[in-house]
């Protein structure tokens, strides 16, 4: 797992920027569970929900919730979402690496779609939170996803390591 490096580090068109280190960062944590079996993807490894499979659902519903909530105004019940976000880390009987990549490859295919033609500048009306620049929610997704993808690099450390032992 690991964000890789930029080969252009002249350009100044900013959103063209920021839509890199997002999907750079989407890919990190997508890697997460190459690699891994159901069972090490599905480790709870410290007191939270938060597992290699959690993170990369509940990526998903970030994905959704900005995506999808916010340029449609259709509510997270609408939508079939998760009411908050902890509650997007429950896994289900259901939910394998296979299922939650390709669901979270589908999300990705969705979000591009809702942002095509569009820059930061564009306002999105739908959130619950109010009417938000597109650039603002670019910038909350990249910080989110650092977050996770350092989570998700410390739970493969550990889950790594625990097969040495």
């Amino acid at each position: 797992m690991g964000i890789q490096a930029f080969s252009d580090y002249t350009s100044t068109d900013h959103d063209q920027l920021v839509w890199k280190f997002i999907n750079e960062h989407r890919a990190a944590l997508a890697s997460c569970l190459d690699g891994m079996s159901e069972q090490e993807a599905r480790a709870q490894l410290v007191p939270s929900k938060t597992t290699l499979l959690g993170l990369v659902k509940h990526a998903i519903f970030v994905e959704r919730v900005w995506f999808e909530e916010a340029p449609t105004g259709f509510s997270r019940e609408e939508l079939g979402l998760e009411a908050t976000p902890d509650e997007s880390f429950e896994l289900t009987d259901e939910d394998t690496i296979s299922s939650v990549s390709e669901r979270y490859r589908h999300a990705l295919e969705v979000s591009a779609a809702a942002v095509e033609g569009k820059t930061g500048k564009d306002i999105f009306r739908g959130n619950r939170r109010g009417t938000m620049s597109l650039a603002w929610i670019q910038l909350h997704l990249l910080r989110e996803l650092a977050q996770h993808c350092g989570h998700a690099e410390i739970l493969r450390e550990q889950i790594i390591a625990a097969r040495n032992n």
